[in-house]
């Protein structure tokens, strides 16, 4: 019971405390309100007061007046003069400011369309050298590629045996069919009817054609300008005309077809051509 009676005891206190401050805080609010209107009404009455003239200030204003109309008229008509002048002045200057400042903008428009101008000009011929430089660099660098990648290319004999006649440009060789000494553009590999032929090195096949000297004949083009040629054939069954062929691929077999050397043992006459010339095939073979 005591207990609960201080708690209500300090509740009745804190209560009462709220309420002087209240009261305090409103009186004061108050206070500051009357003050500020005793303030704004004798402001008013000061203001009212400085406002206010007597009838002789006013007679002799007026009388003042009277005197200083005359003058004030004649200095109306030249104060007018004048700043009718000084307004057609200003507007003269305006106009002509105005002017100067367009036409400065204008030549400045003008010298930076032509700025421009010769910029995209210089521009574009530099993108024009640019791609002119650089498509000659990727040309050579292409033709550098090319040089660069291009294969070696290393032949090996179409078919084991030996050679009977030698390739024989710039002398004679006596022909047993011919019975006549002439030149021979190739080398005849010895080698049994039905031997299979292989390709010396990979390539095209260019033709396939009976050449009425040399018999059935099988032309395989190479890189490099290369080309190769097998003659004396008795068949050419494995390839046609434009198929591609791998290195020792079989092309053919030996036979005896080749008129302008039917007496001899059964061969192959071979023969290399660099860029369309005939060349010693045994230079190349490896």
């Amino acid at each position: 019971m005591r207990r609960d009676s201080k708690i209500k005891a300090k509740e009745i206190k804190s209560a009462s405390d709220k309420i002087i401050l209240y009261v305090g805080i409103g009186i004061a609010v108050l206070a500051v309100i009357v003050f500020a209107l005793f303030m704004y009404s004798k402001t008013l009455s000061d203001d009212v007061k400085n406002s206010t003239m007597s009838l002789e200030q006013m007679a002799n204003i007026a009388s003042n007046n009277n005197t200083t109309t005359n003058a004030q008229d004649n200095n109306t008509k030249s104060a007018s003069s004048q700043i009718g002048k000084s307004v057609e002045d200003s507007k003269n200057e305006v106009n002509n400011t105005s002017s100067s400042n367009l036409q400065s903008t204008n030549n400045q428009n003008n010298t930076s369309n032509t700025s421009n101008v010769a910029n995209t000009n210089n521009s574009s011929n530099n993108t024009k050298k640019t791609t002119s430089n650089t498509a000659k660099t990727n040309d050579k660098t292409e033709k550098t590629k090319e040089e660069t990648t291009k294969k070696e290319l290393s032949f090996v004999k179409p078919v084991e045996g030996d050679i009977v006649r030698e390739f024989a440009k710039d002398n004679l060789v006596y022909s047993e069919t011919l019975k006549e000494w002439v030149t021979h553009m190739g080398i005849d590999i010895k080698a049994e009817k039905t031997t299979v032929v292989k390709s010396a090195e990979e390539g095209t096949v260019k033709s396939i054609k009976n050449d009425p000297r040399y018999g059935l004949t099988i032309v395989i083009e190479h890189e490099n300008g290369f080309q190769t040629v097998y003659s004396n054939l008795l068949t050419s069954e494995f390839v046609v005309e434009g198929e591609k062929v791998e290195k020792e691929q079989s092309i053919g077999t030996v036979g005896n077809t080749a008129a302008f050397e039917i007496a001899d043992e059964p061969h192959l006459h071979f023969e290399i051509l660099k860029d369309s010339i005939q060349v010693d095939p045994n230079i190349y073979i490896k």
